[in-house]
């Protein structure tokens, strides 16, 4: 996620490999999909933008009658930036043997992947910070209601 990404100024590097501290270990050693991984990125880019929307209205700078306004842009900048990433990926990977054979299936394994991811970030900002489950709660509807569309929502 993008908590694990850090600027140096002219590239980024991936930084705290331990994974997840709430899934035991050796869960977190098993070989697993990259798209895991792809899943994670596009979970953390809508994150960042309802986080982002949640600060404004929380700093004065957006008045919360206005969020609901302000949600179409969310999206917006969601999805342009995961549909920007994926599609990196996915010429960087080109025909890779850990690929799914169609786009179909890699639709379908993002969305499976994603969905996981949010329920797990439901789960952790229901212990955290309730008031803010309502992002991975929107994320985990904007994903039913648009299945094979992971990397647009």
């Amino acid at each position: 996620h993008l908590g694990e990404a850090l600027y140096t100024g002219k590239d980024f590097i991936i930084i705290d490999f331990e994974g997840a501290p709430g899934i035991a270990l050796g869960e977190r050693r098993i070989k697993r999909s990259p798209l895991v991984d792809v899943a994670s990125m596009i979970r953390s880019f809508h994150y960042v933008a309802h986080a982002a929307l949640l600060a404004q209205v929380k700093r004065g700078t957006v008045q919360p009658e206005k969020v609901e306004e302000m949600e179409p842009w969310t999206r917006f900048w969601s999805a342009w930036v995961s549909a920007a990433f994926y599609q990196g990926y996915r010429q960087t990977a080109g025909a890779a043997a850990f690929m799914p054979a169609s786009e179909a299936e890699t639709n379908l394994l993002l969305d499976c992947f994603g969905l996981r991811k949010a329920i797990e970030q439901l789960a952790g900002e229901l212990v955290r910070r309730p008031d803010w489950a309502q992002i991975p709660l929107r994320g985990i509807l904007e994903l039913m209601a648009s299945p094979g569309s992971a990397t647009t929502t």
